[in-house]
């Protein structure tokens, strides 16, 4: 395999041309979307401003595959700053079960979330929320202006946050565009505060760059012998540890089975896949209260079969946690507030499972030689829902 520079992906290996600088173009994107929501706050605020002063209003964060997982990150900052019922719902789930869902008389601010919006479920899910709901507010954060979502007709209320053209990731695997929708995502939950946030997203950046730097440690531990990897997130960590164990899975072509879960989660049952051919990964939180749960869990992993090997990442380095590779990014304490950590806290997975897909013999920009998954899911008949 040949020799790559590590601090700045310059050489294309088996194929590849994307993936890896999109990986390490990340912590400068960042930066852009965060001077864009600046930019577009008044805007921002207006659109939301009538949505937010209804008591009863439904928030749903929605989108398919990893588009979907955002979501499962930023229901508590939603919840908290805009005091509003908030769920995470994927469009796969709504287009088959809507009247589960969805309540006819509840107003609903839908948050759609999609790389090309050319899913074919993303403009169906709108369509049926729409449908059933009296009122709709539509909040589109996509990556691509000439996507069927974008350019989705509704009598609705109608926003269309569009993010920089180059987190419109060219391969297969969502990288820019997950941690960026993420990011744009968090950013409008706490619109109001917006210029108090520029110092989270200059440490969000350096955080980034500090991972990629470390980039040669993730492609040894990626070259591990291991067939298993499970990763472990709790609260907005669990969205992060989901796309994780999809990113490594799909990066390999699914040679690496993966599983993700909570760490308290974890306990009840799932521990069971643990074999010796198994990586763990953990993603800690920075809330000491949270990490009391998240050592115990450590602890637990010494009963039954052993895992290969242990990794985990970290804002800060606790007493507490004793693991076979601590990746920790802040030597002087916590700096960023925890919802912040999921965008840069998917590095990681994103490393390992770029440099296990090279190892494999894959293209990682195209790594499913069965063309069993491609960049748009395609397939998917559109039924007629008739309420």
């Amino acid at each position: 395999m040949n020799n790559i520079n590590f601090s700045e992906p310059n050489q294309i290996e088996n194929g590849m041309v994307y993936t890896e600088k999109e990986i390490w173009d990340q912590p400068s994107l960042w930066q852009k979307i965060y001077d864009q929501v600046l930019l577009e706050k008044q805007s921002i605020i207006s659109f939301l401003k009538i949505a937010i002063s209804i008591e009863n209003l439904h928030i749903i964060l929605t989108g398919a595959g990893t588009s979907a997982f955002i979501g499962l990150s930023l229901t508590g900052s939603y919840n908290r700053n805009f005091k509003r019922h908030t769920t995470a719902i994927s469009t796969t789930d709504m287009v088959t079960h809507p009247l589960d869902l969805l309540n006819p008389d509840v107003p609903v601010l839908l948050i759609s979330f999609a790389r090309s919006g050319d899913s074919p479920e993303s403009v169906a899910a709108t369509r049926i929320v729409d449908q059933v709901c009296a009122k709709v507010f539509h909040l589109i954060i996509t990556c691509d202006a000439s996507g069927a979502l974008a350019k989705y007709g509704t009598n609705s209320s109608k926003y269309i946050f569009l993010l920089p053209p180059e987190s419109n990731d060219k391969g297969l695997a969502m990288i820019g565009s997950y941690s960026g929708m993420l990011l744009a995502g968090l950013l409008i939950s706490r619109i109001g505060e917006i210029e108090l946030l520029a110092n989270q997203v200059k440490v969000l950046s350096q955080y980034g760059r500090q991972l990629l730097d470390q980039s040669y440690q993730f492609r040894e531990l990626a070259e591990m012998n291991f067939n298993r990897v499970i990763f472990l997130g709790s609260g907005p960590l669990f969205g992060t540890a989901t796309e994780s164990h999809l990113k490594v899975q799909e990066l390999s072509d699914g040679q690496i089975i993966c599983k993700k879960d909570s760490f308290l989660g974890f306990r009840h049952g799932p521990k069971a896949v643990i074999n010796k051919d198994t990586l763990i990964f953990l993603l800690f939180s920075n809330q000491p209260y949270v990490i009391l749960y998240e050592a115990d869990l450590i602890e637990s992993l010494s009963d039954g079969q052993k895992p290969m090997y242990i990794a985990g990442l970290l804002e800060y380095d606790p007493s507490t946690i004793q693991i076979d590779k601590a990746f920790v990014l802040s030597e002087s304490g916590s700096h960023l507030d925890e919802e912040f950590l999921p965008v840069c806290f998917i590095i990681p997975a994103q490393l390992i499972g770029l440099y296990k897909s090279l190892q494999l013999g894959l293209n990682p920009d195209m790594p499913s030689v069965s063309g069993a998954i491609s960049r748009v899911v395609k397939g998917v008949a559109i039924y007629p829902f008739n309420k």
